[in-house]
């Protein structure tokens, strides 16, 4: 990839704006940070009542490619990110072409939009990185129904653009069955990726600034439930005797983000299978769910340092201070556990989450509450990995979303 050119435009110092694209939970926490280095921030998002835009200086409340918007943003900031991979890169591209510093550049967000680019880009990183993705196919016309290997079954079958969260995918066990999954999902271009033998997840996040430096969180170790981030713990427990393990993923991510030139947060996610080998599962140009952890419990924190890159400022110290198991807060929280149809949202009862001295409640700002809607979460600390861990267990019992 080609170096971006707006590098040679120089730091932005407070109290300069930054730009977000996205005014969701991770504008919001990107925003406060900036804000806590003396900068002003600038929020382009379509919703009125976005998070981000609730706390930004300005909010442009306008489609990313609102010419007018971007024009506005673009004579007031000196640099720009986006808070998810899903914002169009012509709208990146925008403010490139007017020497207005970008990190990331469009070029490493759409290698993340599109799951077949994104693949192929991890397969060509492989002799580099030491890893590579799940064995897969790809399905854009019937034609390929015939195509995919029969060897790829069990497998998951995911969309290749706008699929996150669980959403977008479906796993069938046969060939035969192929046909009517990819009908569930509108004949949409898709991967087709072999189901693995999955030991445990983990994901990792490093920050790499314009001068090629870069700074690696220890990776956590991830739980999901209904393919939504339930728990990260950090250290990872799976990893604790494994070190060999552990610096093979660190190693690999400092390789994908210098081989995609990248400035900004990145995350990696990967899966360590029971044979000990390990999978890149996908990519995150931004700073990630699983990384919340360092709000609390780092140096700095993933949003400080995205700040840091694209201000081309040094980047902080990633240490971790404390082991910490974050734990996610969805909209189910707001609602009876049983399920009852119809009932109404009831505010969680905080006061039992702060009851614990150790737990570090952040709350979103997001108007209302819906099952699988992510409204906060809950750093637990501990001065060991035990402590946090039954400390995460505890709150999730007062919030009535233990397993």
């Amino acid at each position: 990839m080609s170096t971006n050119p707006s590098q040679s435009v120089g730091i932005s110092k407070p109290p300069a704006w930054l730009g977000i694209l996205g005014g969701g939970q991770l504008g919001r926490m990107f925003i406060h940070e900036a804000q806590s280095l003396g900068f002003k921030v600038c929020v382009l998002d379509p919703d009125p009542l976005s998070p981000g835009g609730s706390v930004a200086e300005k909010h442009l409340c306008a489609d990313y490619l609102d010419v007018a918007a971007l024009t506005e943003m673009a004579g007031l900031c000196s640099a720009v990110s986006t808070e998810f991979e899903n914002v169009p890169a012509r709208a990146l591209d925008f403010f490139k072409e007017r020497a207005i510093f970008v990190a990331p550049d469009s070029s490493c967000v759409s290698i993340a939009q599109d799951r077949i680019a994104e693949k192929a880009f991890l397969t060509q990183c492989a002799p580099l990185s030491g890893v590579g993705p799940v064995p897969y196919g790809i399905l854009k016309t019937e034609a390929d129904l015939a195509s995919i290997s029969p060897d790829l079954f069990p497998a998951i079958v995911k969309t290749v653009r706008l699929g996150y969260d669980g959403k977008g995918q479906v796993t069938v066990m046969t060939p035969d069955t192929l046909a009517q999954a990819w009908d569930s999902l509108g004949k949409a271009a898709c991967v087709v990726e072999k189901r693995m033998p999955l030991a445990f997840e983990v994901s990792a996040i490093v920050a790499r600034a314009h001068d090629g430096s870069v700074q690696s969180y220890p990776p956590s170790e991830n739980i999901h439930r209904n393919g939504i981030l339930h728990t990260s713990t950090v250290p990872a427990p799976s990893l604790e005797q494994r070190p060999d393990l552990l610096q093979r993923i660190q190693k690999a991510t400092i390789a994908i983000a210098t081989e995609m030139q990248y400035v900004g947060v990145l995350c990696v996610e990967y899966f360590v299978l029971t044979d000990g080998s390990i999978i890149a599962n996908e990519v995150a140009p931004r700073p990630h769910n699983s990384g919340h952890f360092t709000m609390d419990a780092c140096v700095t924190s993933q949003f400080q340092q995205q700040v840091r890159a694209m201000a081309r400022l040094p980047l902080g110290d990633t240490r971790l201070l404390s082991p910490v198991a974050m734990l996610n807060i969805l909209g189910d929280a707001w609602f009876s556990p049983d399920g009852v149809s119809g009932a109404s949202a009831t505010e969680p009862a905080w006061e039992e989450v702060l009851s614990h001295s150790n737990a570090k409640l952040h709350l979103y700002g997001k108007a209302s509450p819906l099952p699988g809607r992510k409204m906060g979460h809950v750093n637990c600390l501990g001065q060991s990995l035990l402590e946090a861990q039954q400390a995460c267990a505890d709150v999730a019992h007062d919030l009535g979303i233990a397993p």
